[in-house]
Order: structure tokens, then C-alpha cells, then sequence
């Protein structure tokens, strides 16, 4: 199938919005496979003093997993989806954490940054440009910014697509049929298929100017299907 990209993408999640939460709800270890990815940020003092970018926060989860994380610290959300962002908003959350409805390639023409961290959740599937992202990401990272990467990306066995498939044609595809947002959920079945294995991810960051990138494990089901991708900004090359 043609994966939904850009302006399409962004209006099917809009009309998921509705039912995004309750979705992901019935998906074991979602909200504390982010809180580990968010985590493994490793910042220090409960991020006191720092600014971190949740870049693609979508109905606020990845938001709150990075909270928790780094509890002291100043956030700043961003998603291009404003179904998704209205229902993020719709939550309660202290004054350091604010959203804008910014795509990840506009938040450089949007004077935002520096940042210290940048935490991305299923975010790089998405995007018609890892590349350019990716850029766009160490630009608005401070020199030896952290970046974790919470993503599907596959390990690269057959079995890891056999099992992918199979959870999406049992459960995943039928549960969004039944709220009207089967493309979207189709598009996320073949966007797993398609994207970058943990390898070659991994050496897309490495490429992009990011040090010390690798790919970190999640437990449960998702084993190597889903993977924590950190990694640190690089000095900026003149």
C-alpha cells in the first residue's frame, strides 16, 4: 500500500485523536515501555535546569513518560496533528510543560531552542525525511544534547515481521476498523515493515553527526520489534 505521509497522515490522526488513548491502552507496556525510553535519557538532577523537546507528542503519552523522567525540568511538546494536540491539551499538567502544533520540520523556522534532550516516540516512521529531521534534531540540540528514539524498528529476523504482522492483522487492524481509522492502522502495520531495521537506524544517526548511537531492547512482546535509539549531539561541523 502508499503510506499516508505529510498533510494525510497528519488528518487521520486527527480523526484517531478520539480514540488514540483508548487504543494504545490495550497494549501491554505501552505507557511503561516510554517511561524506559524516556529514562534512559539519563538526565541528571530530575532535569533541573533543563529544556527538553518531546518532538511528536501526539495525545500528550510521550509528554508524560518524559515528565516523570526528568520531573524538575521545562518541556516543550510539539505535533503536527491538532486532533492529537487538543486532546494532549485536554490533560492537566504543571506550568514548565507547553505544546505547540508545529511539525519537526518547521520547528527551526520557529525559534525554539536550544534544547538539552530531545525525546522522539514514534516519530521517525512518519516523517517523509528521516534525514532531514534528523539534521533539524542536532541543530536545535545543545553541543553533547541527548536523543532517545522510542520507535519501531525491527530487528532485522523474520520472525520479528512474522510477529508484527500477525498482532496487526489480529488485533491492531481490526480495533481500528471498528473506529472508522483503518487506513491509519494499516499505514502503521506496513510503516514498520518499511522503515529501518535497528542496523541501519542506527547508522543513520551516526551519519546524521550523532555520537555514541545505539539500540537499546524493550521487553516483553515487542522484543525486537521496538527499540530505545540514543544517541548525543555532536559538535556542529564548520
Amino acid at each position: 500500500m502508499t503510506l499516508l505521509r505529510d498533510r494525510d497522515l497528519a488528518h487521520a490522526f486527527d480523526h484517531a485523536s478520539r480514540t488514540y488513548d483508548r487504543l494504545t491502552g490495550l497494549n501491554p507496556g505501552y505507557s511503561a515501555d516510554l517511561l524506559r525510553s524516556a529514562r534512559r535519557l539519563r538526565l541528571p538532577g530530575d532535569g533541573a535546569g533543563l529544556h527538553l523537546l518531546d518532538l511528536g507528542c501526539g495525545t500528550g503519552a510521550s509528554t508524560r513518560a518524559l515528565l516523570r523522567a526528568a520531573p524538575r525540568a521545562r518541556i516543550t511538546a510539539v505535533d503536527a496533528s491538532a486532533g492529537m494536540l487538543g486532546r494532549a491539551l485536554a490533560k492537566p499538567w504543571p506550568d514548565r510543560v507547553r505544546f505547540l502544533h508545529l511539525s519537526a520540520e518547521e520547528l527551526t523556522t520557529a525559534g525554539e531552542g536550544p534544547f538539552d534532550a530531545v525525546f522522539a516516540a514514534y516519530l521517525f516512521r512518519n516523517v517523509s525525511d528521516p534525514d532531514a529531521v534528523l539534521a533539524t534534531v542536532r541543530t536545535l540540540l545543545r553541543p553533547g544534547g541527548r536523543l532517545a528514539v522510542h520507535e519501531y524498528s525491527l530487528g532485522g529476523s523474520p520472525a520479528h515481521r512474522a510477529l508484527w504482522t500477525a498482532v496487526c492483522q489480529g488485533v491492531i487492524i481490526p480495533a481500528g476498523t471498528l473506529t472508522g481509522d483503518r487506513a491509519l492502522y494499516r499505514h502503521l502495520w506496513h510503516s514498520v515493515l518499511d522503515f529501518d531495521t535497528v542496523s541501519v537506524f542506527t547508522g543513520r544517526l551516526t551519519r546524521a553527526g550523532f555520537t555514541g548511537a545505539r539500540a537499546l531492547p524493550l521487553a516483553g512482546w515487542q522484543t525486537g520489534i521496538t527499540h530505545t535509539f540514543v544517541a548525543a549531539a555532536g559538535e556542529a561541523t564548520r
